[in-house]
C-alpha cells in the first residue's frame, strides 16, 4: 500500500472519497462519482457488522426518499465479473435506497486490495459508532490475522490507542454466552473487561445484567469472586515416616508430624491442645528421664541447672523441633 493511500485511510472515509466533509444537498458532486444500477452492487465479505437493525435502515430509507443519498457508496470492481461491484462502505445506504424505491445510486469506485477494503469498512463504522464492541474486536482480529497488521500499526490506521485495540481484542477470549450478552447490549465493554479474569464469567455476567450493576460495581463483584492462589500440596510421606509418626504419637499421647528433607534434615512437630500438655513436653525435654506411661526418654538423664519454663502461649498449638544431621567427627 502506498504511503499516500495509507495516510488517506488514516484520515477516514471522507478523505478516501476526496471530500472534506459530508456534502449538503446542494453541494456539487465529488470527483469520480458515477451512477450505477442498484442491482450491480453486492455486499462485501469484509463487512464487520454481524447484523443490521431494520429500524435505522427504515429511518434512512425515509430520509433518502426525501433528500436522496447525501454521501456516495464506496465500492470496488469485482475481478472477471461484468457489471459487478463489491460495496466497501455504505451497505446500509444501499439497502435503504432499495426500500426507498431507487433504481440507481451514486458510487465512487476505488481500486482497493482486500486489506484496504477491510480497513475502510472498519474505519467507516468506527467513525459512525455503528459497531458493537465485539464487532470492533473481531474487525481488529481480522486485520491482524488476515493482513499481518501489528497492534501498533493497526492502532495508527484506525486512529485508536494501542491499549484500546489490545483491550478490545481481549474480549474475544470470553465465553460465547458472555459474548452473546455483549453483542445484544446487555453488557457494555467495561462490564465484559471486568469478567476477563473471573472464575465463572457466565454466572457473574448474568448477575450483573439482572442487577443492572455499573461497571465499577461489576469490577468489585468480579474481584470478590477472584480465585485465591492455592497452597502447594505437601509432598506425600513414605511408609516409614508415617509409621514413625504413629509410634511417637502413641508413646507421647499427642499428634506428631515429621517432615524429612533428606540431607537438609527435617522438622518434628508435636501438636498440643492444652497448655498443660505443652508444659509437660517442655519439662521432659528439659530434665529427661522416663515419661509417665510411655517408657521412653526424651532428654538427657541429668537435670539442667536452670529448668526451662514453658512459654506463655495460647492453646491449641504445636511445638516444633528441627532435626538436622550431624557429621561424625574423626577419631584421629
Amino acid at each position: 500500500m502506498s504511503e499516500e493511500k495509507r495516510k488517506s485511510l488514516g484520515r477516514g472515509l471522507a478523505a478516501l472519497l476526496g471530500e472534506d466533509s459530508e456534502p449538503s444537498v446542494a453541494a456539487p458532486p465529488a470527483r469520480g462519482i458515477r451512477t450505477l444500477p442498484i442491482e450491480h452492487l453486492h455486499p462485501s465479505r469484509f463487512q464487520p457488522r454481524r447484523r443490521m437493525d431494520e429500524a435505522p435502515i427504515q429511518d434512512l430509507a425515509r430520509s433518502i426518499a426525501a433528500k436522496g443519498i447525501l454521501q456516495p457508496i464506496l465500492a470496488r470492481k469485482v475481478a472477471d465479473v461484468a457489471d459487478a461491484y463489491e460495496i466497501v462502505a455504505g451497505e446500509r445506504r444501499w439497502r435503504a435506497a432499495q426500500l426507498a424505491g431507487l433504481h440507481e445510486v451514486p458510487v465512487v469506485v476505488k481500486d482497493l486490495s482486500d486489506g484496504e477494503a477491510l480497513e475502510v469498512a472498519l474505519i467507516e463504522n468506527l467513525q459512525r459508532q455503528d459497531l458493537t464492541p465485539l464487532e470492533e474486536a473481531e474487525g481488529y482480529k481480522r486485520l491482524m490475522e488476515e493482513f499481518a497488521h501489528t497492534q501498533e500499526k493497526l492502532a495508527e490506521t484506525v486512529g485508536k490507542s494501542r491499549s484500546h485495540v489490545a483491550n478490545m481484542m481481549r474480549l474475544l477470549g470470553l465465553p460465547e454466552a458472555v459474548k452473546d450478552m455483549l453483542q445484544s447490549g446487555e453488557l457494555t465493554a467495561g462490564h465484559a473487561r471486568a469478567l476477563l479474569t473471573a472464575p465463572d464469567p457466565v454466572r457473574l455476567a448474568r448477575e450483573i445484567a439482572r442487577r443492572g450493576l455499573s461497571v465499577r460495581e461489576a469490577e468489585r463483584l468480579a474481584s470478590a469472586h477472584a480465585k485465591k492462589p492455592s497452597r502447594p500440596k505437601a509432598p506425600l510421606k513414605d511408609a516409614d515416616t508415617r509409621a514413625l509418626e504413629r509410634d511417637l504419637a502413641t508413646r507421647i499421647g499427642l499428634k506428631v508430624d515429621i517432615h524429612h528433607r533428606g540431607a537438609a534434615g527435617g522438622t518434628l512437630a508435636i501438636h498440643y491442645t492444652l497448655l498443660e500438655q505443652l508444659d509437660d513436653v517442655i519439662d521432659r525435654l528439659s530434665r529427661g528421664g522416663p515419661v509417665n506411661k510411655s517408657g521412653i526418654r526424651l532428654g538427657p538423664e541429668s537435670k539442667p541447672e536452670t529448668p526451662a519454663k514453658p512459654a506463655q502461649v495460647s492453646a491449641p498449638g504445636r511445638l516444633a523441633v528441627t532435626l538436622r544431621p550431624v557429621k561424625p567427627t574423626g577419631t584421629g
